[in-house]
């Protein structure tokens, strides 16, 4: 999920609150070795430098998913193939698309930090992925599907401008589309980061290689290219942690009575997180399927609402428990090989465990499943940027008739030009990575509210939704700036207080503002009231009340 993802980025790089949030990073599911300013990645203490056979199979790999956003460049024709998928995928490709992206770069390799630090117990923060997903296909789906697809959706703000206003669906637009083009290059850069541990490549070239891969396939092919890629890599992810890091590394540890022994006590057990750090979880991830462009995308993408239903189901499965204990189980064991590393290194364990425990060959391979799992979430962000700034702005605010030629050459421009945006933030930006958590929580606290409210509240207004959008990811923001967190004593960081602060807030605002301002049709007759008085009287129709 993933967030997924914002104003929130510069105001982190602006007031640079580096020590601070880094000190929390541990805790998080996104850290990850974070570039200073100069482009500098901290030290791995992993040498590069593997065999031929290592370089032979990444770069296979890379070149065949290039190879599916060519095909789909010279099969595509309509914005709808290129940003929904033609609205004609099944359960399975979207079900796995939809984890490939939620789970990505930022939790494949954090929950492996999370299993070195907590144990198994870090499994926990996808199981809020599954309640999410399974929420949303219960709340979300067969309440957005069908109408999105009467009225063509293709993103998250045009829901909110069906049920609200143009006003709401321009913030949206705005806050998403900025939030997921900083996540992109966070993306990366995670990428480039394992790149230059496995393969002793410099940063820099490491950031510009893999940068190139993700923006040709996705500006090239679009969501068919990246929900097939998407598969593929997920495949690639399963059978490489599944039949080839974990046994190798269980081995290597020699058992479960040495693996007992060697690590932690707690370590092997579900139960060593406070109450409060998964309420924190699950107030950052749930809300996530709810407002993510991404997904919404996805669900505009199946061929109708149980299909969608189902592929939701799917990844739910997929999230917890299967990704979630195979991932932090790589952690739980690189605690145990490798003692001597200490809490601020844990996100360094896994790329160690690829290097050194690995074969040649092997090594390649699973350097590969990780790089996977960073690109599916990188091109999925990209394209919902573009999507944002396509379809929610371009369309409806600078270029009403345009072609739908021309609307998917904008789009694929875009997707270049976000992404060399995003490469040159996060390599630039302090503390980018820490400021996607804190991005993560901006479009929770932001967006959420109004989207609940305007599935499930008929009362809620477009004022409404405006305000607690404003209030809540401003709060977020604010407590961040002031560095606020009352929940300092329960282990919790800056970013995770920040959203059970701004969350009831920005309900509270919503529910206050729609109570005391008119019902939503008196607000609408009222706003096309102000529209007559600037332009005339509308010609009376038959189909007007009297």
């Amino acid at each position: 999920m993933a967030f997924h993802r914002v104003a929130a980025i510069g105001f982190a790089a602006l007031f640079g609150r580096r020590s601070k949030v880094e000190a929390t990073l541990p805790m998080l599911p996104f850290h990850l070795p974070v570039l200073a300013t100069s482009g500098a990645i901290t030290d791995t203490g992993v040498d590069g430098g593997m065999a031929a056979l290592d370089y032979a199979v990444l770069a296979a790999y890379l070149a065949l998913v290039l190879g599916i956003g060519i095909y789909f460049l010279l099969r595509q024709t309509r914005p709808d193939e290129f940003f929904v998928g033609d609205r004609k995928m099944g359960s399975v490709t979207v079900g796995i698309s939809v984890v490939a992206t939620d789970v990505g770069g930022g939790f494949s390799i954090g929950l492996g930090a999370l299993g070195f630090l907590l144990g198994m117990s870090g499994s926990w923060l996808l199981f809020t992925g599954l309640i999410g997903a399974w929420l949303a296909a219960v709340l979300l789906i067969p309440r957005v599907k069908e109408i999105g697809h009467a009225k063509g959706w293709m993103t998250f703000p045009d829901f909110l401008a069906h049920r609200f206003d143009g006003r709401t669906r321009l913030m949206a637009a705005v806050v998403s589309g900025a939030g997921y083009a900083a996540f992109v290059g966070s993306q990366v850069v995670a990428g480039a980061a394992l790149t230059h541990a496995a393969f002793g490549i410099d940063i820099t070239t490491a950031v510009w290689v893999v940068a190139a891969v993700v923006l040709l396939y996705t500006a090239f092919g679009g969501l068919q290219a990246v929900i097939y890629t998407d598969t593929i890599q997920w495949i690639v992810l399963i059978a490489g942690l599944g039949l080839v890091a974990v046994p190798l590394a269980y081995s290597a540890v020699g058992g479960f009575s040495e693996l007992r022994e060697a690590v932690p006590a707690g370590h092997l057990s579900f139960t060593s997180i406070s109450p409060i750090t998964f309420l924190a979880w699950m107030a950052t991830i749930v809300p996530i399927w709810f407002v993510a462009n991404t997904l919404y995308q996805r669900i505009y993408a199946t061929r109708d609402v149980k299909t969608a239903k189902r592929a939701w189901y799917f990844a739910g499965l997929l999230e917890w428990p299967v990704i979630a204990l195979l991932a932090v189980s790589l952690g739980v064991f690189a605690r145990a090989l490798f003692p001597e590393m200490t809490s601020e290194q844990a996100d360094l364990a896994l790329p160690r465990l690829i290097v050194e425990i690995l074969p040649v060959g092997i090594t390649g391979l699973v350097i590969a499943v990780y790089f996977a799992a960073i690109m599916s979430t990188a091109d999925s962000c990209l394209l919902a940027s573009v999507g944002n700034l396509v379809n929610d702005i371009y369309e409806k605010y600078l270029r009403r008739g345009a072609s739908p030629k021309e609307v998917l050459w904008v789009g694929r421009i875009l997707a270049l030009c976000l992404g060399f945006l995003s490469v040159l933030i996060a390599l630039y930006a302090e503390n980018v990575l820490s400021a996607i958590f804190l991005a993560y929580g901006f479009m929770a606290a932001g967006l959420f509210v109004p989207a609940i409210a305007g599935l499930l509240w008929k009362r809620a207004t477009a004022a409404g939704a405006f305000w607690s959008m404003t209030v809540g990811g401003g709060l977020t923001i604010l407590i961040h700036i002031i560095d606020l967190n009352p929940f300092e004593a329960y282990d919790l960081g800056t970013s995770e207080a920040s959203i059970l602060i701004a969350l009831p807030v920005a309900c509270a605002v919503m529910i206050g503002v729609s109570l005391l301002g008119e019902p939503p049709g008196m607000e609408e007759k009222a706003h096309m009231s102000q529209e007559q008085s600037s332009t005339g009287p509308r010609p009376k129709t038959g189909t007007d009340e009297d």
